[in-house]
């Protein structure tokens, strides 16, 4: 019998660590090959890691909520069948294992030791620290690194930042300029601790919860964030929905809801500006070539945002049929690491928790997200007279560096003019 080592895997080119979410298996339970062994989050997706043996679970290396870089060692699994002649375990490498051992808040302390003094640039940067390095003019060869055999992450560069602008130039008073780098630099700054009275509860942060703190104030930090709203006459929609959701139920097996009918608008008006469909990249702005939907969804385990691939090639039936594969996956935990990456642009369905009006966070690097909101009957003036309309509310926020205010306008207008063309006996196929 021989033990397979596994690794953090990676999920995503540009991602260089990943959180232990949660254990789908514990020590001396059987795995089979290709069965959820664990959850993995990372600032770009939650995903379930399949085993990729069959065996049974004999060490598990790292904690839940502990951040380790890729390939750390993070379990191992015994697998029958292996010649005599193979040692019973595999150990980890020296320079990875204790890392994988220690708590998270160990690692991100790490980075305020001093750094040291050789210069030396210890192995090669990943495209994420040598651009966050770039950016605030950061020596990484002069930064502390808290990876497996002392590579430089991400979290260390942002530290570093941190620490350099809480210490202004000798001689000189302290502006206000440090603290706002120190606000944009980094999300690990401490914020006002909560007041805690007799009677109060407090429940530790869930791992997932500390993923999606994480991404949400690194968005509103570095991401400037503008954002407009229109209104949309949405009656015809709503009758035409209303005429066929039985017989679509019944033909096609899925209920029709109005994400699909939102997110061919959507497809358009990205189509009529391409602008919206590209990602920030530091010193340059890429624009996508396939139009990939995220479609924000809640779950019991957290917000995750699934993506429609290639969603400008599906017709509404299409939409309708993928958007509720994904959801019903993710809720019931099954979604995969290709069906969390790759998306281009963000849609929300607010409206289904009854909302009119909101802000959403952006989805970095993605320039814009959208959102539609509750559809509401009210009186409107239509032409000199006063008629009771199903109003919808569109709202967007999106990136000021890379779209601009007549940009997002004409993108709001397309959809809204896509949204109203749709009558009782629009055809859906």
């Amino acid at each position: 019998m021989a033990t397979e080592v596994v690794t953090m895997p990676q999920l995503g080119e540009s991602v260089t660590e990943g959180t232990i979410g949660q254990w789908l298996k514990n020590v001396g339970d059987e795995v089979e090959k290709y069965e959820s062994l664990l959850e993995v989050m990372t600032d770009k997706v939650n995903a379930e890691v399949p085993s990729p043996v069959s065996g049974k679970v004999s060490k598990i290396l790292v904690d839940p909520g502990t951040t380790v870089p890729i390939g750390t060692p993070i379990c191992e699994i015994e697998v029958e069948g292996a010649g005599s002649g193979e040692s019973q375990e595999t150990p980890a490498p020296e320079a990875a294992a204790p890392q994988a051992a220690e708590p998270a808040a160990a690692q991100t302390a790490e980075p305020s030791r001093p750094a040291p003094s050789t210069g030396e640039i210890r192995g090669r940067y990943s495209p994420a620290v040598r651009r966050l390095a770039e950016e605030h003019g950061i020596n990484p060869a002069e930064v502390a690194g808290t990876g497996a055999g002392g590579r430089v992450t991400r979290n260390d560069i942002l530290k570093a930042v941190e620490n350099q602008a809480q210490a202004p130039a000798a001689g000189q008073a302290a502006t206000a300029q440090p603290a706002r780098e120190a606000a944009t630099a980094s999300f690990a700054v401490e914020s006002a601790p909560a007041v805690i009275e007799d009677g109060d509860t407090v429940e530790p942060l869930a791992p997932v919860r500390k993923v999606i703190a994480e991404r949400m104030v690194r968005s509103k930090q570095t991401v400037p964030h503008a954002w407009l709203m229109v209104e949309v006459d949405v009656t015809g929609l709503t009758e035409l929905r209303s005429r066929i959701k039985d017989e679509f139920k019944e033909r096609e097996g899925v209920s029709l809801t109005y994400v699909p009918f939102m997110m061919r608008a959507v497809v358009e008006a990205l189509r009529a500006v391409p602008e919206l469909n590209s990602q920030w990249n530091g010193d340059s702005i890429v624009h996508k070539k396939r139009i990939n939907i995220g479609m924000a969804a809640a779950t019991d385990r957290g917000l995750i945002v699934p993506v429609v691939k290639d969603a400008d090639q599906k017709n509404i039936v299409g939409l309708a049929k993928a958007t509720q594969d994904l959801v019903k996956r993710a809720r019931a935990g099954r979604l995969t690491m290709d069906d969390l990456s790759g998306g281009t642009f963000t849609l929300d369905n607010t409206g289904a928790v009854g909302t009119v009006l909101t802000y959403p966070v952006i989805n970095a690097p993605e320039v814009g997200i959208v959102t539609m909101e509750s559809i509401v009957r009210r009186p409107v003036v239509v032409g000199d007279m006063i008629a009771i309309r199903s109003m919808v509310n569109i709202c967007l926020s999106f990136d000021h560096r890379v779209v601009d205010g007549a940009e997002a306008g004409k993108f709001l207008q397309v959809i809204k003019k896509n949204l109203e063309s749709i009558g009782p006996n629009t055809s859906i196929y």
